[in-house]
C-alpha cells in the first residue's frame, strides 16, 4: 500500500448539472481527495519541495468546483483527477464528489460519486 494524502471536504459553490436551475442558482458540492504518493523523501529531508503540496492540490480541486460548468458529476470528478495526477509525485488518486443538493424527489442524505485514476503503467487499488 502507498504512502496517502488525504483532503476531505473541499466545498465550494458550482453549477453543475443538466437542469436549468442548477446551473442559473448553484449548489455547494465537496471533494475529498485521496493522492497515493511516496512520502520517504520529504520525510527525511523536511522539505517541502520532496512532497505533493496539499494546500495547491486543495486550491487546484476548488477551483474546478467553483470554474467552468458541467452538466455531470462524472467529467467534474475526471477533471479533478486529471489536475490531482498533474501533480509531480501523485501515483493515483480517488476523487470523491458529493452532491448532497442533487434534484432527487424523495429525501436522501448524499449522492456520492467515486472514481480512480492512475499514471500509466500503475496498477490501481482496484486490480
Amino acid at each position: 500500500m502507498a504512502d496517502q494524502i488525504i483532503i476531505t471536504g473541499i466545498r465550494g459553490t458550482g453549477h453543475h448539472g443538466v437542469f436549468d436551475h442548477e446551473r442559473r442558482d448553484g449548489q455547494e458540492f465537496s471533494v475529498d481527495v485521496t493522492l497515493d504518493v511516496d512520502a520517504s523523501t520529504a520525510a527525511g529531508s523536511d522539505d517541502l519541495r520532496d512532497t505533493v503540496h496539499y494546500g495547491e492540490v486543495a486550491i487546484a480541486v476548488h477551483a474546478l468546483i467553483t470554474g467552468e460548468p458541467v452538466d455531470l458529476i462524472e467529467t467534474l470528478a475526471e477533471r479533478i483527477a486529471d489536475a490531482c495526477l498533474a501533480f509531480g509525485g501523485v501515483r493515483q488518486v480517488e476523487v470523491r464528489v458529493h452532491k448532497p443538493s442533487a434534484p432527487i424527489p424523495v429525501p436522501f442524505d448524499d449522492v456520492e460519486l467515486r472514481i480512480v485514476r492512475g499514471r500509466m503503467g500503475h496498477v490501481n487499488r482496484d486490480g
